[in-house]
């Protein structure tokens, strides 16, 4: 894993506050607080003050590495924001994984009721595909279409959805390694992996570029599940700001079951030299905040 000096890490850590700032304005702005019978005041609940925003900071850099369109990365980067709420608000619910911490506070059903829930939920998924057609015409047709194709395609059967489904069908059953990482690409890493591409197609990259953010999204969003099964173990709830040990509990198929924590630790490594890889062979100039983001999630403690 590449290491950052002590200058370039105190430019990222300026540059991730300034955008998670300018994420947080642009979602409190677009959450409506209006909608009937307390729904707004769920959905920003579920959506506000919470949370690293990796999924649009991937965006917002991805764009600055093709020098793209920076106001359609930002919406583009909300919607795919919107998108991870919704899924973390559904997932938490008794017929799924049944927690009630998430981001420090307890989850949206808990504190709204499980309707209310099921409604936030859909509500921001709407909202996230209303975010990429905006009335003013502000993004062009086809850039808009683009964006709403890609962000399906992650959230859907063959994305996040069908990664969800695998994942609940695996409780209590043994998988190797190959079906792990399967079901993860489509779980955690296409929500990912369409970060970067969205952010991508802000621009107008060569194909080479865009192979090689696609190879780095790909590893990326493997390495953030790996991760996750990694502190899922060895952190607590204060600190992860969800329950800790709740994959072992429920008897979930983990990295860290499979391989062992050492090697979990190991094998998380190697993914986030294959993300620094696929970069430094883009072709791209401008990718030292990409390399920064992966190192972060490399070292992130929640």
């Amino acid at each position: 894993m590449s290491t950052a000096d002590a200058p370039a890490t105190t430019g990222f850590a300026q540059w991730r506050n300034t955008q998670q700032q300018r994420v947080e304005r642009a979602l409190s702005q677009w959450v409506p607080a209006d909608a009937p019978a307390g729904l707004g005041a769920a959905m920003r609940y579920a959506v506000l003050d919470g949370g690293k925003r990796l999924r649009p900071l991937l965006t917002l850099a991805a764009c600055e590495a093709v020098q793209g369109h920076a106001a359609a990365a930002l919406r583009a980067g909300c919607a795919v924001e919107l998108i991870h709420a919704y899924s973390l608000v559904h997932d938490d619910m008794p017929c799924m994984d049944n927690d009630v911490l998430r981001r420090g506070k307890p989850t949206v059903h808990v504190q709204f009721g499980q309707a209310q829930a099921l409604l936030v939920g859909d509500a921001l998924q709407a909202l996230a595909f209303e975010l990429l057609v905006p009335a003013d015409g502000s993004l062009p047709d086809a850039l808009a279409a683009s964006l709403c194709r890609q962000l399906a395609l992650a959230a859907g059967a063959d994305g996040m959805a069908g990664g969800q489904a695998v994942d609940l069908a695996s409780v209590g059953r043994p998988l190797d390694q190959p079906a792990l990482e399967a079901m993860h690409r489509r779980k955690t890493g296409a929500l990912l992996q369409a970060s970067v591409l969205m952010g991508a197609s802000c621009g107008q990259p060569d194909a080479q570029a865009r192979l090689q953010l696609q190879r780095y999204g790909a590893s990326l969003g493997l390495a953030f599940q790996v991760v996750d099964d990694v502190l899922d173990v060895t952190a607590d709830s204060a600190t992860l700001g969800k329950t800790a040990g709740k994959d072992a509990a429920a008897d979930k198929p983990t990295f860290v079951a499979l391989l062992g924590l050492q090697a979990a630790q190991a094998y998380a490594d190697h993914l986030l030299e294959q993300a620094h890889d696929a970069l430094r062979l883009s072709g791209l100039t401008h990718t030292d905040t990409l390399h920064a983001l992966a190192d972060w999630v490399g070292r992130r403690a929640s």
